[in-house]
């Protein structure tokens, strides 16, 4: 394979990448296809045996190392793990699992839901991750209860009954758990899964995995009505690794580190992550910080302390690490010892965030380290495209990766993109209608996603994001908003006092918006450890000047009533998971937001002397 190397003026060192190859082909009526034109190479037949050949490969690496109660890394090689996943996976095959009594894992990110994650792959089984906010943050069980009804679990999967114990009494099937805290009646042991050794039959299941076989059922966040359950198939998701092993051939040049928080659930961190580490024989930390006041410390502790080779986040998350990056040497030096990449996804990062790590970076090593990012849904196992060339600014998503064409149709002044191939899900479990209208009459998945190109003259300089067909809508005078452009820069000007925000102003003559405060940021600029409550940031002066001036600038910078945001209110409780306003990732939904916070809107476009509002422009 002929490689390029990924270097600039900008003092960053290079880094092995496939060389991009597209052909773009135009559509009669209007519109582009487009595909890489590297062949997607033999791929698994089952992620049970990329997960043997690892063992085979590399038996006594760490495989899996999450924080003991002490303090301490528990850990487990790649061979002592092997035996526990094909003993538990004996334990699922005798209780008769399938898809129709698939496995239902209810906590969050660990050692034994991994293990048991893996022995669902290899038995066969499908495993259905399901938030955790569903059951621990939901006031009533709604989703939890619809999950159910519809997979009707065989097991049930927690780290502890106690925490558990409300979402647990929804549900009518055999519970697993590490420990019982709430004393549940016939609780299973998960230690007393793997008592027996796995017979015959473990080999016969591994040897009966094909490619249509479903691995796993991973739920959408559900931003309208319950959660839509998609199919993951073994071969979705084997091909998306062996795509991305083409692309990027410089993760087999060294041991794989990962440190992870984003939840298992997702399919980001489930799929993409996760089953890189099995594909590559890595090792991963399981990192039990999130993105928000009391948990992003986690993460801190556990950068400082192991070197990841690659580091995936969501925007949100790169926000709030950011801050202890920048203020102290020893967190940035352990965090960019090793480090050969910077990853982002989930939704577009703003260039402030961007220019900010390369800073870190530069500051700490004397160069930058590569930041790259790439694009895809739950529906397509996840990755669809991926920028493996330089990247100088954020944005930027990249092109096909090998296996998938993209369609790109005119919508409303912007492309709306649609997808086909290997890596994309057979539809939604359960739901006919849903999986009918999900694809057009090509088989092309309507992913719901708008793109541009970098250059129109270039294809292969790749593909910009360019928000979601459904969140864009018009000014009175017609013209419309672009919602995820908007979105980007104001946070990048705002910085770095705003976590996130939506916009507003359909059919309206002006812009605004409804923010988040960024609690690490608000404790920046105003030059001390903040104890103010969200209210009481919310209604600072200094924080409105803040606003006020910056917005004053970019709105300076960007002609057009489009671009330019009026006002700004200040949010002062968290987006809502019931309402599926946020997922776990950190990712807010716009529509969502919009539609249950009557009263917030009305106080934003309506009252112009709300203690929460900054007022811009009149």
């Amino acid at each position: 394979m002929n490689l390029q190397e990924s270097r600039s003026s900008r003092g960053q060192l290079p880094i092995a990448y496939a060389p991009v190859k597209v052909i773009c082909e135009n559509i009669e009526g209007g519109g582009y296809k487009l595909r890489s034109t590297q062949k997607l190479e033999t791929f698994d037949p089952s992620l049970a045996k990329l997960f043997r050949r690892a063992v085979e490969s590399h038996a006594g690496r760490v495989f899996i190392a999450e924080r003991s109660d002490d303090g301490s890394w528990r850990t487990l090689t790649y061979e002592q793990t092997r035996p526990i996943v094909d003993s538990i996976a004996q334990s699922l095959i005798k209780r008769g699992l399938s898809a129709e009594r698939p496995v239902l894992i209810l906590s969050g990110n660990s050692i034994e839901h991994a293990i048991l994650t893996l022995a669902c792959y290899t038995a066969g089984v499908p495993v259905a991750p399901l938030s955790v906010a569903y059951s621990l943050q939901s006031e009533d069980h709604l989703k939890v209860k619809n999950v159910a009804a519809l997979l009707r679990p065989g097991l049930v999967y927690v780290s502890d009954t106690g925490p558990f114990a409300k979402a647990l009494s929804h549900l009518c099937a055999e519970i697993v758990a590490k420990r019982n805290g709430a004393n549940i009646p016939n609780v299973t042991s998960f230690d007393d899964l793997w008592r027996n050794s796995a017979g015959p039959e473990v080999e016969k299941a591994v040897a009966n995995i094909g490619h249509g076989t479903i691995a796993k059922f991973l739920f959408t966040s559900g931003s309208t009505g319950f959660p839509k359950t998609v199919i993951n198939t073994h071969g979705m998701l084997t091909a998306n690794q062996q795509a991305l092993a083409q692309i990027w051939p410089f993760i087999a040049e060294d041991e794989l580190v990962l440190v992870d928080w984003l939840p298992w659930s997702h399919t980001f961190g489930g799929n993409h992550n996760f089953h890189l580490v099995l594909r590559h024989a890595g090792t991963l930390y399981v990192d039990a910080g999130k993105p928000v006041p009391g948990l992003v410390e986690h993460t801190v502790r556990n950068i400082g302390e192991v070197s990841p080779t690659i580091y995936f986040n969501v925007p949100a998350g790169f926000a709030a690490l950011l801050p202890y990056l920048e203020s102290d040497t020893s967190i940035a030096k352990a965090f960019v010892a090793r480090l050969r990449l910077i990853f982002y996804a989930a939704a577009a990062l703003p260039q402030d965030l961007w220019s900010r790590l390369e800073d870190v970076s530069s500051r700490t090593i004397g160069h930058r380290v590569p930041m790259t990012s790439s694009w895809g849904a739950t529906e397509t196992a996840p990755a669809v495209t991926a920028a493996h060339f330089p990247l100088e600014r954020a944005g930027v998503i990249g092109v096909p990766i090998p296996g998938i064409e993209l369609k790109l149709l005119p919508s409303n002044e912007r492309l709306e993109v649609r997808v086909k191939g290997p890596h994309v899900t057979a539809g939604y479990w359960g739901s006919p209608e849903l999986t009918a209208d999900a694809f057009d009459e090509e088989g092309y998945y309507k992913i719901g996603d708008a793109v541009r190109f970098a250059d129109p003259q270039d294809p292969a300089k790749s593909l910009v994001y360019d928000g979601r067909i459904a969140e864009n809508f018009k000014l009175s005078r017609g013209s419309w908003v672009r919602v995820g452009a908007l979105r980007i820069g104001v946070l990048a000007a705002a910085s770095p006092v705003l976590q996130d925000a939506v916009i507003a102003g359909e059919g309206r003559n002006f812009v605004a918006i409804m923010a988040w405060l960024n609690r690490a940021g608000c404790a920046q600029l105003l030059g001390q450890s903040s104890t103010a409550t969200p209210r009481e940031l919310a209604e600072h002066p200094a924080i409105h000047a803040h606003i006020r001036k910056a917005l004053t600038s970019w709105n300076a910078e960007n002609s057009g009533a489009t671009m330019r945001v009026r006002r700004v209110l200040v949010l002062t409780d968290a987006p809502s998971i019931d309402s599926g306003e946020i997922t776990d990732k950190g990712y807010v939904n716009q529509r969502a937001v919009l539609d249950n916070r009557g009263e917030a809107l009305r106080n934003l476009l309506d009252d112009a002397h709300h203690p929460n509002l900054v007022v811009v422009e009149s």
